[in-house]
């Protein structure tokens, strides 16, 4: 079977297109973070550069976050989207499970951590297990104090990874046995996420694109400033 993967919940626009020989092209970029712009085009040329017609694909895989709205909202439509036109069963895959994946070789406790702006952060533990990683604890919005304080009482060393370490990274690496992943590492990978969604397909753990809900774990920026406007 034939995936599509498509990540929009950070900074980065990214997709990537595999199956069972394993990821067959990958499509990243950070910058100028115009995911709507630049989704469908990066699909097509995919779709151009390995010969593979999107009538072949066989589910289509999104990153549901925690992530920025925007970019997640363009991610989660579009993947819905295609999949309805196509007729095909949709995974769904958090942000955070994609990056601890990304660094599932270490013996370490993992967090990623998301930069969720405002001064807050995106975050959850995982550990290594055969064949990947477990996630340890919900996945949680809070401030780099918050997620400092809950690093320290693991009483572990601990590798941090995502654009949320990178940013705060000063406050991270002051903390005992804390090591910050290299921003090579910042945003979920679409590769990734095809070889998650790949893993669930073999196990039919799909979902119907109506009944795929993103995480966002808290309210629009728009909904909150709305709610603390003058008078209000």
């Amino acid at each position: 079977m034939l995936i599509l993967g498509i990540d929009t919940a950070t900074p980065q626009v990214g997709c990537a297109i595999g199956g069972h020989e394993g990821v067959l092209a990958a499509f990243q970029s950070a910058k100028g973070k115009r995911h709507a712009e630049t989704l469908v085009p990066a699909i097509q040329f995919l779709s151009q550069k390995t010969g593979i017609e999107l009538s072949e694909i066989g589910a289509v895989a999104v990153d549901v976050g925690p992530g920025l709205f925007t970019g997640l909202r363009v991610g989660v439509a579009t993947a819905k989207a295609m999949a309805s036109a196509l007729r095909v069963p949709m995974v769904g895959v958090v942000s955070l499970d994609l990056l601890a994946f990304e660094v599932r070789w270490t013996t370490r406790r993992i967090v990623s951590v998301v930069d969720a702006r405002r001064g807050e952060v995106f975050y959850a533990f995982y550990r290594q297990v055969p064949g990947g990683v477990q996630r340890l604890s919900e996945m949680r919005c809070g401030t780099p104090e918050e997620l400092c304080s809950e690093i320290q009482a693991t009483g572990e060393e601990v590798l941090a990874v995502g654009d949320g370490a990178l940013r705060y990274r000063t406050a991270l690496t002051d903390l005992i046995r804390v090591e910050v992943e290299d921003a090579g590492l910042a945003f979920p990978s679409p590769a990734a996420l095809v070889q998650l969604a790949h893993a669930r397909a073999l196990r039919e753990e799909f979902v119907k694109p109506w009944d795929l809900q993103p995480v966002y774990l808290r309210k629009p920026d728009a909904e909150i400033n709305w709610q603390i406007g003058p008078g209000r």
